[in-house]
């Protein structure tokens, strides 16, 4: 990972869906407060701002990037979005155009973009499920930043980490994906 988020009092933007809004749970159960209370327990001034709306697409994070980033002025702003795009089938152009936007507003408001690894359930049709989850990697590479795994990676598979829905992780989940985050962005 290439940037040093410990060093000193910074301020990490998620600007994310359901997954990091913490859909269907407590503020505090939330694996974003979890992470916050992690890195604070441990001496890390890392402040993180939650900007995660449930629900939210590529088109909807790009209509607020910019005012995030005047209100909040963070260092970091880690992408969590696409998922919902995909869901609904939007066109794969569309969603990489729309997350390039975001990064190309974050690093004009100089601060450091970091993507977040998408997956969907395979029945949305092989190629479709490869074109959209490339679209990670090629944003990573094309814009020189760091890509984080998929947070439901280890806890999507497991029915007793998730909710009913089979969508969103439950409680249980939540510090396993607060430990997951803080180990990849450290």
């Amino acid at each position: 990972f290439s940037y040093s988020i410990t060093a000193e009092t910074k301020k990490l933007l998620i600007l994310g869906d359901s997954i990091s809004a913490g859909y269907g749970l407590k503020k505090s159960e939330n694996w974003v407060q979890l992470l916050d209370v992690s890195l604070r327990l441990s001496g890390n001034e890392l402040k993180i701002i939650n900007s995660s709306i449930s629900g939210d697409t590529t088109i909807g994070g790009l209509s607020r990037i910019e005012q995030d980033l005047e209100i909040h002025k963070p260092n970091y702003v880690l992408v969590e979005l696409g998922g919902n795009d995909a869901l609904r089938g939007y066109p794969i152009d569309n969603i990489k155009n729309n997350l390039s936007k975001i990064i190309d507003a974050t690093f004009q408001a100089e601060a450091n973009p970091i993507i977040m690894q998408i997956r969907i359930p395979p029945n949305y049709g092989k190629n479709y499920v490869a074109a959209f989850e490339s679209i990670y990697s090629e944003i990573a590479v094309e814009k020189n930043i760091p890509k984080v795994s998929f947070i439901l990676e280890k806890v999507a598979l497991d029915k007793s980490l998730m909710q009913l829905d089979g969508i969103h992780p439950n409680s249980k989940a939540q510090p396993l994906i607060a430990k997951q985050v803080e180990i990849e962005i450290r």
